[in-house]
């Protein structure tokens, strides 16, 4: 499997998939996220949250680049939108996150790609129509293999 694609025709579909990965999360998981303005990737994030066992709203943390909230596991749901420079983004010192114990999100990782873990679950959000996203999950790696493979089974039950 070199990626997994799902049409979400709903916000409630895109946190159901959040849901999902977040029950499937395991320790040290990083969840990377590229799309548009307004796509959905808080969208998932909030379901990520939820099947963290997360009952806090994950907003956007634009504004302080990273929110820390508290489930199962930890989740750090981190925001590159605001940072236009590599540098920036390498001065944050993010890798205690990303080989710490909790979940790392980071929405706008197109923006540091290159500094971010080799070892992931892309997922990239685009827009099919007002209310319809794409939802394409490139694994790299054979733990975001599993993963994709196990949130392969979504498709039938789910989303149809």
């Amino acid at each position: 499997m070199a990626s997994l694609e799902l049409v979400s025709r709903s916000p409630e579909q895109t946190r159901t998939l959040g849901v999902r990965i977040g029950e499937l999360a395991l320790a040290g998981d990083v969840f990377l996220l590229v799309g548009e303005l307004g796509a959905g990737k808080t969208c998932l994030t909030q379901g990520i949250a939820w099947g963290l066992g997360i009952k806090e709203y994950a907003l956007s943390p634009s504004f302080v680049i990273m929110r820390e909230l508290h489930g199962r596991l930890p989740l750090y749901h981190i925001d590159l939108y605001r940072l236009a420079h590599m540098e920036e983004i390498a001065d944050l010192g993010l890798d205690e996150y990303f080989y710490g114990q909790g979940i790392c999100v980071v929405e706008w990782a197109d923006k540091a790609l290159t500094i971010l873990p080799e070892k992931h679950l892309m997922i990239k959000i685009s827009y099919l129509s007002e209310t319809e996203r794409n939802i394409k999950m490139e694994p790299s790696g054979q733990r975001y293999l599993e993963l994709a493979a196990a949130l392969g089974g979504i498709k039938k039950c789910k989303w149809r």
